[in-house]
């Protein structure tokens, strides 16, 4: 039996327009930071709802199991409760909804269990210090008059506190500048000192994975993964882009 905590078994994926995915293979072992990495419209962020169970992408073929469990067939909550998790290019506002309250609200469907709240308002304090937070942002609704950089630092609060075992990161550093990159690395890194956190970081740029340990690269080009390879694939792709993927037999 393979100790992969995600493998993604000759996965298709499609919508109403036609299919998207073809024939995806992919596995995240606890521990490890994979990269993906693909031109525009690549299926990127496809692969990652997909993954997720966004009930937009119909899985037409393989399958996807997480800690050894087929996960094909469940609906986002459930997956999220077994310990995946998805930050998205763009954080959605929830008027009404204070981050504070989704947070508890959120670890105590995760957990079964009622929070603690003088622990709870603890540990978000120290969390929100160390993304720089101000801590009148967690009486604030979710995302509701943010900035990208808030909201960017909003969804690595939510991973701080959620602790999945698995964190898929859409474009996290998408339209960031040095400084908010710098923090909101910062906390991506301290949730990879948790024991068996593992990352498949979605991204154009690579300035997040500047301070990262990169095992593993993966090229998507129109839906299918074209090359795999260590950190130094990152580093081809920097200097040379996609033109010799897109051109590949078969693409």
């Amino acid at each position: 039996m393979s100790d992969a905590l995600l493998q993604v078994k000759n996965l298709s994926a499609s919508i109403e327009e036609g299919e998207i995915l073809h024939h995806i293979d992919l596995e995240i072992a606890a521990g490890e930071t994979h990269v993906l990495l693909g031109p525009n419209g690549a299926g990127k962020s496809t692969l990652g709802h997909t993954i997720m169970g966004n009930p937009v992408y119909k899985v037409t073929d393989g399958q996807i199991l997480f800690g050894g469990e087929d996960i094909t067939e469940l609906s986002p909550d459930k997956r999220a409760r077994l310990g995946l998790f998805m930050t998205f290019q763009n954080p959605l506002e929830v008027p009404g909804l204070s981050v504070e309250a989704f947070l508890r609200n959120a670890l105590r469907q995760k957990t079964g269990k009622p929070i603690r709240i003088f622990a709870f308002k603890k540990q978000l304090a120290a969390t929100m210090a160390l993304l720089q937070m101000d801590e009148s942002y967690a009486e604030r609704d979710l995302n509701v008059g943010f900035s990208g950089g808030e909201k960017k630092k909003a969804e690595i609060l939510q991973l701080l506190m959620l602790s999945p075992k698995l964190a898929i990161l859409d474009e996290t550093d998408s339209g960031l500048d040095v400084d908010a990159v710098r923090t909101v690395s910062m906390g991506v890194q301290e949730y990879m000192k948790k024991e068996g956190g593992a990352l498949l970081i979605i991204t154009h740029s690579t300035r997040i994975l500047e301070s990262l340990k990169v095992d593993k690269t993966h090229v998507l080009v129109k839906g299918k993964i074209v090359a795999e390879g260590d950190a130094s694939l990152v580093d081809e792709i920097n200097d040379h882009g996609f033109e010799k993927y897109i051109g590949m037999r078969g693409i």
